[in-house]
């Protein structure tokens, strides 16, 4: 367009010179050699401008006709070049494809009409053709041929790292991993590789160098950096803790800072701070943290960070925990256990309770067991809740890889990932709560109650004969209580009924039920 404009200038231009020429008539005298040639100043100008232009034209016709055969040489080196790149790109998706005939035929072709110092991707249809003919080992020569190339370098550490993975040599992939995390740190599989190897040793600081190397890159996200630094830095504390309490605490607190709904990182702060006897800054880092994520482990800490205080402080403080986050499951567990600790009995009880409300589950049941035990003794209903914790969903944990934990760690012991633990419940019974919930929600696909033993003639309930001396009593379910809390009771055969010592027990709903009534029959 530039061009186009340019030239519409000129001949504007030439065109006001001409005009310019023709209001003004002249002439121009020219003697040369005794000879006198008198011409008007129009024609003059015309004759210049043929002139020019023919000098022009004539050496361009010299200049064409003196590269020629460089010119028709290069038409052929380009229409060949473009030949080898149509073989290259088909030979690169066949290799893609999974078709080694076709991946290994546009090889050569494109290794006859391109030079491959001057197209690097003819050694990697090279080495990818070999793959899939499964000759490995001339692979692995062509990988490490590309490591003398600086262009191929980073290419041929990959393809050694895969083969290393592939053979099950940790050791050499890490290896080839960490040259490649020092030339590029923004490579994700070889920053990946290399930190669970430093992070295998336990070499926290390494690990953070090469985080630091990766941020300074900034192709990763931010967030993505900050989370990684505090995990590390969270377990670096956690092994200083007990030699260098000075270096845990700088550690930990960085790691709070960087990820302060992380609860690893608050509760090995929180220590750190409490073993230098400063109480309020450590209960401060707990509480934002327990606003942000409430945690047991983190209310366990809150709960007993003086040693010294008595059962009813530790149950002020798991209160206290409460209000900064109400209606929540762990702050009335958290409220449950300290009450339990300080016999406050009723306080314990109403908070497990509201806890089984929001979300019940097997902790729940078994603190609501303990609380029983430690109040009124009843075995039965002891036995009762430890039947539903049974039943119930699983509470939360470390979970990596399937392997569940009962303490955080920074990598998963199965596969070495980093920051691979999630606090979640695990999945081991997965299949028996979705058939409980399809159960819930359509009752006839509930499967048959087992029935007590009868003679094989009774057809109705009282006529069921007593077995080895009990007689079997089976309480009708309310209409609010589902099929799976109805507990069949037994008894000897003395008219008044005693409870085994195995018995669950009767749920407190129809016993009280029965008991209004007796009442009302008098």
């Amino acid at each position: 367009m530039i061009r186009i404009l340019l030239f519409l200038l000129v001949v504007f231009a030439l065109g006001l010179g001409f005009a310019w020429l023709a209001d003004r008539p002249g002439e121009m005298v020219v003697t040369f050699a005794g000879y006198q040639y008198q011409v008007s100043l129009m024609v003059a100008a015309v004759a210049i401008t043929v002139i020019v232009a023919a000098v022009m034209i004539t050496w361009w016709l010299v200049k064409s006709i003196w590269n020629s055969p460089y010119t028709i040489a290069r038409y052929f080196r380009v229409r060949q070049r473009d030949r080898g790149y149509q073989a290259l790109s088909t030979g690169m998706i066949a290799a893609g494809a999974g078709d080694a005939a076709l991946a290994r035929r546009m090889n050569k072709q494109a290794a006859k009409l391109i030079r491959s110092d001057t197209e690097p991707l003819i050694n990697l249809l090279d080495a990818q053709a070999s793959l899939l003919e499964g000759d490995h080992d001339s692979a692995r020569e062509k990988f490490e041929r590309m490591l003398d190339d600086p262009e191929m370098r980073l290419l041929g550490l990959r393809g050694l790292y895969l083969e290393a993975e592939r053979l099950g040599d940790r050791a050499a992939a890490r290896h080839y991993a960490g040259r490649a995390a020092d030339i590029a740190p923004q490579l994700g599989w070889a920053i990946d590789s290399t930190l669970e190897e430093k992070t295998a040793g336990g070499d926290w600081d390494g690990a953070l160098a090469l985080i630091d190397a990766q941020k300074s890159t900034r192709q990763v996200e931010k967030d993505v950096i900050n989370r990684r630094r505090a995990v590390l830095l969270t377990a670096k504390a956690q092994d200083l803790l007990d030699t260098d309490l000075t270096a845990a605490k700088a550690a930990a607190i960085e790691a709070n800072r960087l990820a302060p709904d992380f609860p690893p990182a608050a509760v090995v702060a929180a220590k750190t701070l409490f073993r230098q006897n400063d109480i309020r800054k450590g209960s401060k880092i707990l509480e934002a943290a327990w606003k942000a994520e409430p945690h047991p482990a983190i209310a366990d800490l809150y709960v007993h960070a003086r040693p010294a205080d008595a059962v009813l402080d530790r149950l002020s403080r798991a209160q206290k925990l409460e209000s900064l986050r109400t209606n929540n499951v762990e702050s009335s567990l958290a409220v449950a256990r300290a009450a339990l600790d300080a016999h406050e009995f009723r306080t314990a009880r109403e908070a497990a309770e509201a806890a089984i409300r929001m979300q019940p589950r097997e902790g729940a049941y078994l603190l609501l067991a303990d609380i029983e035990e430690a109040e009124t003794g009843d075995e039965g209903r002891v036995r009762q809740y430890l039947a539903k914790a049974v039943r119930a969903p699983r509470d939360p944990a470390w979970v990596a890889d399937g392997l569940v934990s009962e303490r955080w760690a920074p990598v998963s012991p199965v596969t070495g990932k980093l920051d691979a633990f999630e606090w979640r419940v695990p999945v081991e019974r997965l299949g028996q709560l979705i058939e409980q919930d399809d159960q819930a929600r359509h009752p006839s696909l509930a499967p048959p109650r087992p029935q007590p033993a009868a003679a094989e003639d009774a057809e109705t309930e009282d006529d069921a004969k007593p077995i080895d001396g009990t007689e079997v009593i089976t309480a009708e379910p309310a209409s609010d209580v589902s099929e799976a809390e109805i507990i069949e009771e037994t008894a000897p055969r003395p008219p008044e009924p005693a409870r085994l010592p195995d018995d669950p027990g009767v749920d407190p709903s129809q016993e009280q039920e029965q008991s209004e009534r007796r009442f009302r029959l008098f």
